[in-house]
């Protein structure tokens, strides 16, 4: 853990990416998910009716995906809204969030203004709003600086930016307090929250992977354990990947966490051997025969050129 703490942040920030990275001194992605179904294998657990585990909401970076931090609660029914005080509290001052549709709120995005820090979400259905401003209008995305709440006695009360991307035959609104574009364009909006599912990634490989998807105690201190536990074997395990995306000179998002885990079998039984002591060099010299890198798939060619083809239209 000390070794992953004095790493840099811009580690494993794309080239295309840095200039954003240096304009904010955060760029964080928070979440919550629901933990699965109490395993009944203890008698007092069989006694008693199922029940899920609990809920838990997690923040990590948006481009080295390390944990940030996480917390915990036994309400499994609990709103992602509970966590909205310690989510701005945590964040430091010019630091940007990224979060989903379930922290929608007025005061929060107030807050994050008069606090100086930034967030980035979607605009939820049937929200009403009057434009302010518009910054840009193209036939595949508008630019809007709007207030939001026209209709209702506590309207937002601070200006926030619209922007909105046609996608295929579908439009995606994004909002955020990043009212400069020269801050933060329309096109990096747009893709910086397509990075939200980052989290999402997070969330999978530390519950099918590395086992979180069971809850193998009953008592509230020892979910926290295990909780926490997978989260630290994550970021280690995060860690490598960053390693050795570095050494073999590619972005850690063609890294695959999953196939670099279960290299560490090989590893090990290597260590045993005597042939190997470090894990770095022994995976990258073996990474195409243990499928490190991810191949490019045609659904993402073709979504990486939808997307210039939208932003090259437009400019």
């Amino acid at each position: 853990m000390e070794r992953i703490n004095v790493q840099p942040q811009n580690q494993a920030v794309p080239e295309n990416w840095q200039p954003v990275y240096a304009k904010f001194t955060a760029i964080w992605i928070a979440d919550g998910s629901t933990l699965e179904a109490l395993r009944r294998k203890l008698k007092v657990l069989q006694e008693q009716e199922k029940t899920l585990a609990g809920k838990m909401m997690m923040v990590v970076e948006a481009f080295s995906h390390r944990p940030v931090t996480t917390w915990y609660t036994q309400n499994s029914k609990a709103n992602d809204k509970t966590w909205c005080e310690q989510l701005l509290e945590r964040l430091p001052i010019g630091g940007l969030l990224i979060f989903d549709l379930g922290f929608f709120k007025f005061p929060w995005f107030d807050a994050f203004t008069e606090a100086d820090k930034f967030f980035l979400t979607r605009l939820r259905e049937k929200t009403s709003y009057k434009v302010i401003r518009c910054l840009t209008n193209t036939p595949f995305y508008r630019d809007e600086i709007i207030s939001m709440g026209e209709y209702r006695s506590n309207p937002c009360q601070h200006q926030v930016r619209l922007v909105s991307v046609l996608w295929g035959s579908t439009w995606n609104y994004y909002l955020t307090n990043v009212l400069d574009p020269q801050m933060l364009s329309a096109q990096q909006v747009c893709e910086l929250y397509r990075r939200r599912w980052r989290v999402e990634d997070a969330f999978l490989l530390t519950k099918r992977l590395l086992g979180l998807a069971y809850i193998w105690v009953g008592d509230n201190n020892g979910v926290q354990i295990q909780i926490f536990a997978t989260w630290i074997f994550y970021a280690v395990l995060n860690q490598l990947c960053i390693d050795i995306a570095i050494a073999l000179n590619q972005p850690l998002d063609r890294i695959s966490t999953e196939m670099v885990f279960r290299a560490l079998y090989h590893f090990s039984q290597a260590v045993l051997r005597g042939d190997a002591s470090d894990a770095v060099p022994y995976l990258v010299e073996r990474q195409k025969r243990f499928g490190l890198v991810k191949a490019r798939r045609k659904r993402h060619r073709d979504i990486d050129a939808y997307t210039q083809q939208i932003w090259a239209l437009s400019s």
